[in-house]
């Protein structure tokens, strides 16, 4: 597969709307971050299954010759969200009024960027331009996705009872059918009031009112407090150096350490002729996911109750620890406590060089369930992620940021070039990077080979309970076999799965060229120009 090739900006996304909505902002003269601006509240509408503006977001931003920074845009839990709230209850529901606890942080992401990028990446376009996209389509309406009307199909029972799901999601009463035209036309009036107020206006003031009234009518514990309280902030990534390149990811409340991890253990292990295409290459990235995972579910949490400098489990001697715990020649056992996740990744590249990959989620698949009847908006369940047991790691507590597997990804290499990438899928997220990492940077596999290629995925999303290692049926039979003998337990899924995720990645060149590849998974396209 030939990479999609550029010079004046690129957008990856996995709906090739959101990826031409891009487009338009940089061929009007926007910046990396106003064309990101653009694909993502276009993706909150054409691609609805997956994201939209009751989520929440992460961000890394990159300049040449500059830092690179995160943005963290994720909601905390209500101030009216305590355990008693779930008497009698072992865990959170994940769907339902009462799963709808935290802030949705997605939209202040939007505005703290766009207001960087003005002052920072000469950014000139108006903010109604950037939601002018999104508006349109869902006023007017978009082509329904396979992705969408399978996640509607298999969901259905489990939502269709969720306030204000049916009425959203299921016009007329039935499943829209693939290319159908779906309208969201209150979500459209909640998209013109932001156009005109700004991002800020989501959370203070009319329009955030509303939405506080609308989360008590269905019966979220929410309130117009914890909306006004809320703020999207600047991060400091974590970065890793790695042969060949530096690796960013973002700190807690995002799993990027573990994204990270993953890379320096199997940099360590890897050995000439490994790679994501044979078994000890497969066998090495596994067992480094398990050792990263475990870390990553010893310390992350919430960022103001951490004691623990997550860059310092980057070290080298953090390393030496994890790695000590594998073996070559056999599989480490794994007993994953059940994930789902769904997620859009998408990345911009604009002809300066400046560069976002960001992440927008609602969690699980239409995320709680509960549409707000009179903004239009479909509210995250990211808040079932806490436990209800006190004194633990991730307990609930009023105030507090759930944990998130979100984790935009971005690298630079020792020749200048600029790697963009990221996926959706849960856990799945950290070990996709890592093979499209290693592909592209140590196989010299082209971008768009590189994201396409067969995948693996150890562990569950998407609603299911067991935590085998799947592998894509274009493996080899060699392959596959192999790892079973190493005592994997590999369940062979589609030959392009969509629980692998939708990924994608874009090249700058020193030279001041893009290249880039789409996930042949997803609905998204590379827009170039």
């Amino acid at each position: 597969m030939n990479p999609i090739l550029g010079i004046r900006g690129a957008v990856v996304a996995p709906n090739s709307l959101a990826a031409q909505a891009g487009l338009e902002i940089l061929r009007e003269g926007g910046n990396a971050i106003e064309a990101a601006i653009a694909t993502a509240s276009t993706l909150a509408v054409v691609y609805p299954h997956m994201t939209g503006v009751g989520g929440d977001g992460f961000w890394l931003l990159h300049q040449p010759d500059g830092p690179v920074r995160g943005v963290d845009a994720c909601g905390a839990a209500g101030q009216r969200v305590l355990p008693d709230l779930y008497k009698g209850l072992n865990t959170i529901p994940w769907r339902g009024p009462l799963a709808a606890n935290t802030v949705a942080g997605t939209v202040s992401g939007w505005g703290l960027a766009y207001d960087y990028g003005r002052r920072n990446w000469s950014g000139r376009l108006p903010w109604p331009r950037l939601l002018e996209t999104a508006q349109y389509y869902a006023r007017e309406g978009f082509p329904v996705t396979h992705s969408q009307a399978a996640n509607t199909r298999t969901k259905q029972v489990e939502l269709e009872s969720q306030p204000g799901f049916a009425y959203a999601f299921m016009p007329d009463g039935r499943i829209p059918s693939y290319g159908q035209r779906h309208r969201f036309p209150a979500l459209a009036v909640t998209l013109e009031q932001l156009a005109r107020e700004g991002a800020d206006a989501f959370y203070r003031g009319d329009l955030a009112r509303k939405i506080a009234a609308d989360l008590g009518h269905v019966g979220s514990p929410l309130a117009a407090a914890d909306l006004a309280a809320h703020q999207a902030r600047f991060v400091r990534p974590l970065d890793l150096r790695l042969p060949d390149a530096t690796v960013f990811g973002l700190p807690a409340p995002t799993q990027g350490l573990a994204s990270l991890a993953i890379l320096g253990i199997y940099g360590r292990l890897r050995q000439p002729g490994w790679s994501p295409e044979t078994v000890e290459g497969i066998h090495a990235l596994v067992e480094a996911t398990k050792q990263a995972f475990q870390v990553r579910d010893r310390y992350i949490a919430d960022p103001q109750t951490m004691e623990v400098d997550l860059q310092s489990l980057l070290s080298d001697s953090a390393f030496d620890a994890m790695t000590s715990g594998i073996s070559l020649s056999h599989a480490s056992p794994w007993l994953a406590p059940a994930s789902d996740e769904d997620t859009t990744w998408f990345g911009v590249i604009d002809r300066e060089g400046r560069a976002v990959s960001m992440i927008q989620s609602i969690y699980f698949e239409f995320g709680s369930g509960v549409v707000l009847p009179e903004t239009g908006i479909a509210w995250q369940n990211r808040g079932c992620a806490f436990c209800l047991q006190p004194g633990r790691l991730r307990s609930l507590v009023p105030g507090r940021k759930p944990f998130h597997t979100l984790s935009p990804a971005l690298t630079r290499l020792d020749d200048g070039r600029l790697l963009v990438y990221g996926t959706m899928g849960g856990e799945g997220q950290s070990q996709t990077q890592a093979a499209v990492f290693c592909r592209y940077v140590w196989g010299d596999w082209n971008v768009r080979s590189a994201v396409a290629a067969p995948r693996w995925l150890l562990g569950c999303t998407w609603g299911e309970t067991n935590t085998t290692l799947k592998l894509e049926a274009r493996y080899s039979r060699h392959v596959i076999d192999g790892l079973r003998d190493l005592g994997h337990p590999v369940e062979v899924v589609q030959e392009y799965d969509e629980r692998m995720g939708h990924a994608g990645a874009l090249v700058f060149h020193p030279a001041g060229w893009i290249e880039g590849g789409e996930d042949p998974r997803s609905d998204g396209c590379v827009a170039a120009w």
